[in-house]
């Protein structure tokens, strides 16, 4: 399998940037080649999304993954999937349960070659909180995601506070805990700064200023690089990304940038995200130098 062994912060896409096309328009290889294209290394997917017959897929649709990541040299990075407590209309389902769900998605995420997997639960509040027993839900599944070499990470989403009771429930789980395969995910949304006028925001959503995350870096294997508006001279006009990629650079951070892009249901059947996911990635590459 391709590995790009570069060190610091590399560029990756996350495919839920294609929602509005993959399926209709384009296909996962179309997708593959995309991001291969715009000189990215690294993907995410979503598991219900991506992968055939989830969370079974054939041994063939597997054997064509593993080719066409070869192909157009791209690293598994992260694996999207949900602990989805409420699956049932009648009924939560219980810890064991859920517990049980998540190690069935580590192995897939294993098998496809990721080492990363945005671990996403029911949240239970305005500001994102989880539900109460994910401790006991991650902690079911921590001695398989050990002896696989598997990291779960929840989202740090906007409006999220990142030094929040929230984000520090995480980080002192991981330090009680003194596990590695337990981490976060930090979408660049709670960096932003601008919003379009008559924009839905969260009225309680103060931005983060980008040195927010310094102290999250050992915890933060990869990162959502959210963006909204990139202008003609490649400029992101919501969200600081100079002083934020400066501050991963000068951290020595190593990790993946997953362009995400949640526009596209803007825009009209003609319109395509990759014009702008390479908008990102020129504005990236320009601050990054590679």
């Amino acid at each position: 399998m391709y590995h790009y062994a570069r060190k610091g912060p590399k560029r990756g896409v996350s495919l839920y940037s294609y929602s509005a096309e993959f399926g209709l328009t384009k296909n996962l290889e179309e997708c593959f080649e995309d991001v291969h294209d715009m000189g990215a290394h690294g993907i995410e997917i979503l598991a219900n999304t991506h992968i055939e017959n989830y969370p079974y897929p054939p041994a063939e649709w597997v054997d064509k993954w593993f080719a066409l990541l070869e192909k157009y040299e791209l690293e598994p990075i992260e694996y999207g999937h949900w602990v989805d407590s409420h699956v049932l209309k009648f009924r939560e389902l219980t810890t064991e349960e859920s517990a049980e769900m998540l190690c069935r998605d580590i192995r897939l995420a294993h098998r496809l070659g990721f080492k990363i997997m945005r671990t996403k639960m029911p949240v239970i509040s305005a500001s994102l909180d989880p539900v109460e027993n994910w401790r006991d839900i991650i902690k079911s599944a921590l001695p398989l995601a050990e002896r696989l070499g598997m990291i779960m990470c929840p989202e740090i989403h906007n409006p999220t506070n990142l030094k929040s009771e929230m984000v520090q429930n995480y980080v002192d789980f991981i330090k009680e805990t003194g596990t590695k395969s337990f981490g976060l995910n930090i979408d660049f949304s709670v960096f932003r700064t601008e919003f379009s006028e008559g924009e839905w925001r969260d009225p309680g959503f103060v931005p983060n200023v980008p040195e927010d995350i310094i102290p999250l870096l050992p915890y933060v294997p990869c990162c959502h690089a959210k963006y909204f508006n990139v202008d003609d001279s490649f400029q992101e006009t919501t969200i600081p990304y100079k002083k934020i990629l400066s501050i991963l650079i000068e951290n020595n951070w190593d990790g993946y940038l997953l362009s995400e892009y949640e526009g596209a249901d803007k825009y009209d059947q003609d319109y395509e995200v990759g014009q702008t996911l390479r908008r990102q990635h020129i504005m990236m590459k320009n601050i990054l130098g590679y």
